[in-house]
């Protein structure tokens, strides 16, 4: 019997898109959230006829989707810290620090 195929690579592509992005503000949980999604559907499709994949690839897609969570817990987390700064500090403050930075990079 041929098994039907389960493809964990998009899934992590869209994870380490989302892991890459997580520093802009936490824009990563998009592509983690969207990975999240696809691999609880592809393995909610296994539930329905388990014989038809093969347990390795089953296996593989149940890593996908726990890799796929934890790069959304991240950026859930860096979304919040964010917000947090944001609130906190003031975004008028955080521009006038990121333009002494660039100042202070720009005269070495």
């Amino acid at each position: 019997m041929e098994h039907k195929e389960l493809n964990t690579t998009l899934i992590y592509i869209l994870s380490i898109l989302g892991l890459l992005c997580c520093c802009i503000g936490g824009i990563g949980a998009v592509f983690a959230g969207i990975a999240f999604i696809l691999a609880h559907s592809n393995l909610n499709k296994v539930k329905l006829e388990p014989e038809a994949y093969d347990i390795g690839k089953i296996k593989a897609m149940k890593t996908a989707k726990i890799v796929a969570l934890v790069i959304l817990i991240i950026n859930i987390l860096y979304m919040l810290r964010t917000i947090y700064v944001i609130y906190t500090v003031g975004w008028d403050e955080l521009t006038e620090q990121a333009r002494e930075a660039m100042e202070s990079i720009q005269a070495d």
